[in-house]
């Protein structure tokens, strides 16, 4: 098992980021859950620690910048440092472009991405202060191929990868991970969108979506790579035909 580090996982109340969350805590680390919904991130952690492992929570918006720093520097000032960040908050309203749901758009873009850059912002001056530390950011196979009705939402999980790259290829000293998953079971598929598009999309995920824990194996393995060894892209899908 490698050394215990401090995790930050935004999107933690549920699928990926609550599956990432045991799969670290099981593994020696510590970990901070950040979500809005804090009802749910108190009984994952009380659950954790029941169980023996390090776990804490913070109510967490990665849309708002100050919220985020705010998470990250109380972090900071009590454990005195912050080794790994998770991105994992997302939303995905599936619609056609045509039917013009605006606010939808927006909305995927602030968490999506703007949240994306909200988590590298707070913590990469601690990280590059240290020279060591890893971002981890949850993109998608939609970063990889655009369909019709997830238009918007391939163009945040597009830039995700970008940002991503960007950011490995700045520094030496910090490891960069991009993480994308085939379809998932999560409540992704709950978060606005056309009914029936979304209703078509939990059809599928019923015989061919991945469980969430899936996707934590695979943000695990790149933790607890050794320093030195950058993990820096993994798509993670399902065996199943469906899945492109």
């Amino acid at each position: 098992m490698s050394t215990s580090k401090i995790v930050l996982i935004t999107g933690a109340s549920s699928g990926i980021g609550e599956a990432t969350a045991r799969r670290l805590a099981e593994s020696g680390h510590h970990v901070v859950l950040g979500a809005r919904r804090v009802d749910r991130l108190a009984r994952l952690t009380a659950e954790l620690k029941e169980a023996g492992y390090e776990a804490e929570y913070a109510e967490l918006d990665v849309t708002d910048l100050d919220s985020v720093r705010g998470v990250v520097d109380d972090v900071l000032a009590r454990l005195g440092r912050l080794d790994v960040l998770v991105n994992n908050a997302g939303i995905m309203p599936l619609s056609m472009i045509e039917e013009l749901r605006v606010d939808e758009w927006n909305r995927m873009i602030d968490v999506n991405l703007r949240g994306v850059l909200h988590g590298i912002a707070a913590v990469l001056p601690s990280m590059r202060e240290r020279h060591s530390g890893q971002i981890i950011n949850v993109a998608s196979t939609a970063a990889n191929r655009v369909d019709p009705t997830g238009v918007v939402y391939s163009a945040t999980k597009y830039a995700v990868r970008a940002v991503s790259e960007g950011l490995r290829q700045e520094t030496s000293d910090i490891r960069v991970t991009v993480v994308c998953p085939g379809l998932t079971r999560t409540e992704l598929t709950y978060s606005g969108g056309t009914d029936q598009l979304q209703d078509a999309v939990r059809g599928a995920l019923s015989v061919v979506g991945l469980d969430a824990s899936a996707i934590a194996e695979a943000i695990g393995y790149a933790v607890d790579q050794p320093e030195g060894v950058d993990v820096n892209e993994l798509i993670v899908r399902s065996t199943a035909s469906l899945q492109g």
